[in-house]
This record gives C-alpha cells, sequence and structure tokens, in this order.
C-alpha cells in the first residue's frame, strides 16, 4: 500500500478556556487552559484532533509522491490513525477511497488552499440564524447597538470640511429612480402565483446567455449580462419554485444556454419546509415565489486561476454581480427581490446533490410579488417603496 498527505491541510494550535473553581480558590485566575493540536483538510467536513505523535508523523509525507507503508515500522499504529481519519490518503486501499476520492476531486478543482478552507469550514447545517438572533437581542437595530455598542462611523471623513471640494447634484434620470425603488424585500404575497413571463423574464435577464464564442468545440465562451472574471460565468443557478404559474413546484437547475428548466428530485422534506431551512430560518424571505441558488462550479474559473489567491474573491464577486442584476429586473418589473449569504449551506447541498469543493452555494437571491402590508420590517428610509407607514398586523 502507497500513502500521502492529503492535498490540503492545516495545523491549528488552539487553546479552550474554561472556568476552573480550584485554581479560584487556590489564588489563581479561575481558568484552566487546555491546548490541543487540530487539524483541518479541504476534503474534510470536520477538524480532526491530532497527539504530537500523529503531527509530526503527518509531516513526514508529501502531498505529491507516494511512500510505501511498512506495517513493521514503530510508527504504523500512528500512520493507520491518520489514515482512518484521512490526514493521509491510500492509494489503492478500499477501506478509505471516499478519503482519496474527496482529496482528489480538490486536487482537480485547483483551488489555491486557504480559499479552500475557509469555504469548506464556513458552511452551516442545520442552523436557524432568525432564531439565533432573536435569541441574542441581535434582530434590530436598537439590540444591535445596546448588545455590540456603537457602529464604526457610517461616513469616512479623511479631510476637514473645508478642504472638500462639493460636486454638482444631477437631477434623477430613469435609471436614478429605478435604483432608488431597489429595495430589499421581506414581505411576500404567498398567495398570488407569479405569471411564468415574468418568471422566464427574470431568468433570461439575469442568468441566460445572450451569445456564444466557440473557440473549439471543448472550449466555448458564453455572453452574458452581467459581468464575471475572465468571461468564465461559472455560477450556476439551481432554483427553488414555489408559486410560479405553468411550473410545478421543486427544485430545478437553470440552462443558461437553452433556456429551459431541468427539473431535480424533490427535497427529502416539504418544499416551504426546506425553502426556510435553506435559508437558514430567515422567514421573511421563505414566501418567495422563486428563489436562485448561486453556486459556482470551482472548477471553471480555477481553470484559467489556479490555486491563485484572487480567484475565490472573483466568484464572491460574482454572485453580488448576479444578484444586484436581479435586484435591477425585478425592482424594473415590479417585483420584490432579496439576496443573503445566511445560508445553510450543507442542507442545499444534499437537496440539489452538489459537492461543496467541486459546485458548492455562495448565496440565495429571491425574487416575487411584494405583499400589500409590511409584516416583517423593511429599510425604505426615502419612502420609495412603502410610501404609507405600514399597518398593523
Amino acid at each position: 500500500m502507497r500513502i500521502r498527505r492529503c492535498a490540503i491541510v492545516f495545523l491549528e494550535p488552539r487553546e479552550d478556556v474554561a472556568f476552573d473553581f480550584g485554581s479560584l480558590l487556590s489564588g489563581g485566575a479561575g481558568l484552566r487552559r487546555d491546548r490541543r493540536w487540530l487539524a483541518l483538510a479541504a476534503h474534510l467536513d470536520g477538524q480532526v484532533e491530532v497527539d504530537a505523535g500523529e503531527r509530526e508523523r503527518l509531516g513526514e509525507f508529501g502531498p505529491v509522491a507516494w511512500s510505501e507503508y511498512d506495517p513493521g515500522s514503530p510508527d504504523a499504529g500512528t500512520t493507520l490513525r491518520l489514515l482512518e481519519t484521512g490526514l493521509l490518503i491510500a492509494e489503492d486501499d478500499a477501506r478509505w477511497s471516499a478519503h482519496r476520492q474527496r482529496d482528489e476531486a480538490v486536487r482537480d478543482a485547483h483551488w489555491w488552499p486557504p480559499a479552500a478552507l475557509a469555504h469548506r469550514l464556513a458552511r452551516w447545517q442545520g442552523l436557524d440564524s432568525a432564531a439565533a438572533m432573536e435569541a441574542g437581542g441581535l434582530s434590530t437595530a436598537a439590540g444591535l447597538r445596546d448588545k455590540l455598542g456603537a457602529p464604526p462611523t457610517h461616513a469616512v471623513e479623511r479631510v476637514g470640511a473645508g478642504q472638500r471640494q462639493a460636486l454638482p447634484r444631477i437631477a434623477d434620470g430613469d435609471f436614478d429612480r429605478l435604483l432608488a425603488r431597489r429595495t430589499t424585500c421581506r414581505n411576500f404575497d404567498a398567495a398570488r402565483a407569479l405569471p411564468q413571463a415574468l418568471f422566464a423574464q427574470m431568468l433570461q435577464r439575469v442568468f441566460a446567455a445572450r451569445a456564444q464564442v466557440r473557440i473549439e468545440d471543448d472550449t466555448v465562451f458564453v455572453k452574458k449580462n452581467t459581468p464575471s472574471a475572465g468571461g468564465l460565468h461559472p455560477t450556476e443557478a439551481y432554483l427553488i419554485v414555489q408559486n410560479v404559474e405553468g411550473v410545478a413546484p421543486g427544485l430545478y437547475h437553470y440552462h443558461s444556454l437553452d433556456h429551459a428548466l431541468e427539473p431535480l428530485p424533490a427535497p427529502d422534506r416539504p418544499l416551504a419546509e426546506f425553502a426556510a431551512a435553506a435559508l437558514a430560518g430567515q422567514h421573511w424571505f421563505a414566501d418567495a415565489h422563486a428563489m436562485a441558488v448561486l453556486a459556482p462550479r470551482y472548477a471553471r474559473c480555477f481553470w484559467k486561476y489556479r490555486r491563485h489567491p484572487k480567484a475565490y474573491r472573483a466568484l464572491v464577486l460574482d454572485s453580488g454581480h448576479l444578484s444586484q442584476t436581479l435586484y435591477l429586473s425585478a425592482t424594473e418589473l415590479g417585483l420584490g427581490a432579496f439576496v443573503t449569504s445566511a445560508i445553510n449551506e450543507v442542507d442545499i447541498e444534499q437537496a440539489f446533490g452538489l459537492d461543496p469543493l467541486i459546485e458548492g452555494p455562495l448565496a440565495i437571491s429571491g425574487f416575487g410579488w411584494r405583499g400589500e402590508r409590511m409584516r416583517t420590517s423593511e429599510f425604505d428610509p426615502t419612502e420609495e417603496v412603502w410610501i404609507k407607514a405600514p399597518e398593523q398586523p
């Protein structure tokens, strides 16, 4: 059997601090500090605690060249433990083939190592972020101020007022008025179906390929309405359709070349329940008629930007560009829209059959009819959307 180290692993010396009554009685600080080493690997979902021997043994293997396993070595037991955890990879042993397959997927995607680790470990599963915010008193601006103190200043001043050069205020045009109406919708009308024509127009504007440039049969670039690093457009739209005329509620993948829906298997729970779980409990978004999970195909981007320290940042920008196009399109069509990165990625990956380091979600952006009453507070200080004071439910 031949073995090597996994492609991406970082070691963290972590300190856990806990109250220690005995320390307090003996005149100490009343705290106990426990230090341990944790291995964080891009192909594993959780951290792995290692002892000093395992840490040193792991460092004896490289991530590229294979080494023969010696069952008679004094370190054989330590090596087996590292193989079981997935920190060491076996070339041809079926017992640990799952570790090898996941590690090979990371290698093939050409991730910059710190970005791969950050992406893997920042994912949520089963978290109700709305309930956590409410429990912590952080669901309102006043609550945030009370709990966290004043935020950093809302406007940066680098020189005194007398040194600033005033610029002329230009009268608003149609586009300015459109921008002024762009707000995040937290009140969708679940009782009113979205016409299929509006749904199709939204997808066409935001995600459809408008033209193709074919270099070779296996090398094609597309033009879309939204900019993308390197013109690669790696971000896919996986749809949660809840209330659209002529489209059965369910999960879909949007085919950007054919402007078509690809039906996918239903989630393992009712659709509305899955939508709320995907949104990490943000119930104010959960009634949106249609939602797009923005999931980059990382290999498409990293094909050009291999192990590039800026590539992951470019993909985050990609999702931001798409969500802004979605906002403006929805606003122009008289619809509400939202985007959020507070999502349960693992639940979404399981429902859509995605591997987080191959085609993993970064955000959800949704749209639909705005409700007639503001049941959940929205940020609309210029009253472009909610002209009158909201009615109380």
